[in-house]
């Protein structure tokens, strides 16, 4: 395929950063739309060209990405009136980089290959800071055909580009990986919550376990940067987005057949943040339901 223009569509909180890099690191045209105009003007800057309608974005493109919310948003822009599936027309390539169920990926993949159209799925892992930096960890459902050709585009972006299998596999991989993250911050939610109601410093405990086997990503940011301080934005990845992405997960096991009891714990956690007010905080803030008689101000 001789790409000469790449759409993107959804300039979020991630998909902004990934259109800028695919701009400034690409020898491709870049087209973006959002039905927001401040992220696209914000992106006239580096050479992305704004587009004025969805129609207007894919027409000219030949691969066109989408990093939306979720799959609700990923299946309206898919099928809905005026969808990509009205608009696309053979040789294309579709791929979404949002997470979204893996189910729907294979939908997708069946409707618009009946159109000629190829289609893959590519979500993300990594922090906002990756996006901006380019460093995301890639996650592909593809033909190994259509990887190759799509390598050089997520490139721009991550600097972990994996072939996990066919169409899905990139989101059960993804949406695994989000279920662990999920879980492998309640448990350090409890330890530091047990250490510090037994009198032992939280930033010490967190100090000494980022030097043994309990070390992760998680320990040293959510809990080193977050839950030590007890800190938790509004402008980061929220318990309602966890709750989206954990469905994905819970629905995967039920599929499969797996009882996935640590899932369905978190599930409860969430909610039960949800109703604490808590809903559109950064995911630690689920330490907050173990602070029993301690109050909790955020700094």
């Amino acid at each position: 395929m001789d790409i000469k223009t790449v759409a993107f569509v959804g300039l979020g909180v991630m998909g902004e950063a990934m259109c800028r890099n695919l701009a400034r690191k690409g020898s491709w045209r870049v087209v973006g739309y959002d039905t927001r105009q401040e992220p696209m003007q914000r992106l006239q800057a580096d050479g992305v060209t704004s587009a004025t309608s969805l129609a207007d974005a894919v027409a000219e493109a030949e691969v066109v990405l989408m990093c939306l919310p979720g799959g609700n948003e990923v299946e309206a822009v898919a099928r809905g009136t005026g969808g990509l599936l009205s608009l696309v027309h053979r040789g294309q390539m579709v791929v979404d980089m949002s997470t979204a169920p893996p189910r729907l990926m294979r939908e997708l993949a069946s409707a618009f290959q009946a159109k000629g159209v190829e289609f893959a799925d590519a979500p993300v892992a990594r922090t906002r800071r990756a996006a901006v930096d380019g460093t995301l960890s890639v996650m592909v459902g593809a033909s190994e055909a259509v990887f190759d050709r799509l390598k050089p585009i997520l490139a721009t972006m991550g600097t972990e580009i994996t072939l996990c299998g066919g169409v899905g596999a990139g989101q059960v991989v993804k949406v695994m990986n989000n279920m662990v993250v999920f879980e492998t911050t309640m448990a350090i939610a409890e330890a530091i919550s047990i250490a510090e109601a037994a009198g032992v410093d939280g930033r010490l405990l967190f100090e000494t376990m980022s030097k043994g086997s309990a070390d992760s990503f998680v320990l040293r940011n959510h809990g080193m940067k977050h839950m030590v301080i007890d800190h938790y934005p509004e402008q980061a990845f929220s318990v309602r987005y966890a709750i989206k992405d954990l469905s994905y997960a819970r629905e995967l096991a039920k599929e499969n057949g797996v009882n996935a009891r640590c899932a369905e714990l978190m599930h409860q956690v969430f909610e039960e943040a949800v109703v604490r007010g808590d809903g559109d905080r950064y995911t630690p803030v689920i330490r907050r339901g173990m602070m029993k008689g301690k109050a909790a101000v955020d700094g």
